[in-house]
């Protein structure tokens, strides 16, 4: 009986926040990057075709939380669950990510944050030459952030997750990190956020034998406000490459802790400061001139 009273009180909880959430203020989340941020956990070929399913298991440490949204594939609002991308990578089966259990973290660690508007934009199988301006995935990721602006808040990270298409072609691994410093920055200019935060998943995997030299390409970005959290050594599903659940978990903790820990650098200027002269040292200054010309 007590079971089914908790049930009805979360219920009654949930249709009252997605009621009421235009008149609060939303702490927007920007999940963007390709299969391990879009979430693989639990995700495997289960059948004798070969067909890739998920299989439910939804950890608590991700489960539906009252005070979790986010913005679906047709603009709405609505009751973050996993698997939080199954609208978004739409053609790909999809299991657990990071965001989730990212956004239960902090609420779980600073109860007064607020509400939580993910904002998930990860496709599968993307290379970042594909997230570039001008591109569909951009101009996609662009338009779901200005969207979810609209709807009242500020922008507070955008967790990014993305690479091990790129370690397949020695090109592709030379040309990452100017790509990668292009796309950070446009992106920035574009939501008129300058100095948003973004916290990069640094790879546990890849496509190809170039994994090690992504990964340096990502940990020597060397941009204001960005944040490397490193991936290396987490478990791994059969397939080599995606996250399993429980690092999905972990990782969604790791990049918690990331961010609420952070201390966002001020953005570059051309600007030369101020030079401060101390008062005395004007008046000095002055009685100086008045005695050398009495």
């Amino acid at each position: 009986m007590l079971s089914l009273i908790l049930l009805a009180l979360l219920a009654h909880a949930t249709s009252i926040s997605c009621q009421n959430i235009l008149e609060q203020r939303l702490n927007i989340i920007i999940l963007a990057g390709q299969s391990n941020m879009a979430g693989r956990g639990g995700v495997a070929n289960h059948s004798v075709r070969g067909i890739p399913t998920w299989d439910g298991d939804v950890p608590p440490q991700c489960q539906p939380n009252p005070w979790i949204f986010k913005l679906s594939a047709d603009m709405a609002w609505v009751e973050a669950r996993e698997p939080i991308h199954a609208d978004i990578d739409a053609k790909k089966t999809n299991g657990i990510g990071p965001g989730m259990a990212f956004a239960n973290a902090v609420l779980s660690k600073d109860p007064n944050f607020g509400l939580v508007g993910l904002v998930p934009c990860a496709i599968g199988g993307t290379n970042i030459s594909q997230w570039q301006k001008g591109g569909f995935l951009y101009e996609q990721l662009v338009k779901r952030a200005q969207m979810a602006l609209r709807s009242g808040g500020a922008y507070k990270a955008m967790l990014w997750y993305q690479g091990e298409t790129d370690t397949i072609y020695k090109q592709d691994v030379e040309l990452y990190q100017g790509r990668l410093k292009r796309f950070f920055n446009d992106l920035r200019s574009d939501l008129q956020a300058p100095r948003l935060p973004i916290f990069q998943v640094v790879l546990a995997s890849g496509q190809g034998r170039y994994i090690e030299e992504v990964r340096e390409a990502q940990l020597k970005i060397e941009l204001a406000n960005v944040e490397n959290v490193d991936a290396k050594g987490l478990p791994l599903e059969l397939d080599g490459l995606h996250l399993t659940t429980p690092a999905q978990v972990r990782l969604g903790d790791m990049l918690a802790h990331a961010f609420l820990h952070f201390q966002p650098n001020p953005v570059n200027t051309n600007h030369s400061p101020p030079i401060f002269v101390p008062y005395f040292f004007i008046i000095a200054q002055v009685f100086w001139m008045v005695i050398s010309f009495s």
